[in-house]
């Protein structure tokens, strides 16, 4: 536990020398949040599009930070040597992974206070099932980092790189996260197997706002309950220091 502690001290302490990649990661969905509602050119089916776009938003925050840019930075660290010189302390990988997951978790907390405050200003009103939503959250976030770790423990940096924007684009577009997934067609039976997809459906019926039943398909528990397992430990048995 000591491990773990200084561990997770010392990711925090880098997340927040990072101010650049802060200021992206809580930046772009804000600016997204913010755009698309004003600008009404998506086709999300709702009455207001604030009430699609908040929940949709959250989901994209949690995907672009628990994956891309936990990711992409791991992936450097191992291409700079950092990570080498912590495989021969007793930290051992489960406390690395866990400890980074943490630190992601901790700036998820702000990104949800500046996104929800803005979806506020904007005019959402849902009728929130603030538990659930967290519970949601917290799933996708294990699952997403597993995803980013795995590729980053796996791939040479600039090719890791690659492939976590590539996916979070893909995601981006089949998660719905900006399209209902009704508006998919024969996408959707590949996207309700996915992190994403279940994500902004656990957000969209407990957060939605006065249309929202409020409560969460079981598929979207079993999908992010299955990824949240399977994605961190093939991490674990993947990731390699150098």
């Amino acid at each position: 536990m000591r491990a773990l502690r200084a561990q997770i001290v010392a990711e925090m302490t880098m997340t927040l020398q990072r101010g650049e990649t802060l200021l992206v990661t809580i930046g772009i969905p804000a600016f997204l949040l913010v755009f698309f509602s004003e600008v009404h050119v998506l086709p999300t089916g709702a009455r207001r599009p604030i009430d699609f776009l908040a929940p949709g938003i959250l989901a994209l925050a949690v995907m672009s930070t628990a994956m891309v840019s936990l990711g992409i930075a791991t992936g450097f660290e191992r291409s700079y040597g950092v990570l080498k010189r912590l495989g021969a302390t007793p930290l051992g990988r489960q406390r690395l992974l866990c400890a980074k997951i943490v630190s992601v978790v901790a700036v998820e907390v702000v990104q949800v206070v500046v996104l929800v405050s803005l979806a506020y200003g904007l005019g959402w009103r849902p009728h929130a099932s603030a538990g659930l939503a967290a519970a949601a959250e917290l799933l996708a976030t294990i699952a997403f980092a597993g995803i980013g770790l795995a590729m980053a423990g796996s791939f040479r940096a600039e090719t890791n790189l690659a492939l976590s924007n590539g996916l979070y684009i893909v995601l981006l577009l089949i998660g719905g996260v900006v399209f209902p997934i009704t508006r998919l067609g024969s996408f959707a039976i590949i996207a309700r197997a996915l992190p994403a997809a279940a994500l902004s459906r656990a957000l969209q019926t407990s957060l939605g706002g006065a249309g929202s039943s409020g409560a969460v398909p079981v598929e979207c528990w079993i999908v992010l309950a299955l990824w949240a397992v399977a994605a961190p430990a093939l991490a674990a048995a993947t990731f390699r220091w150098e």
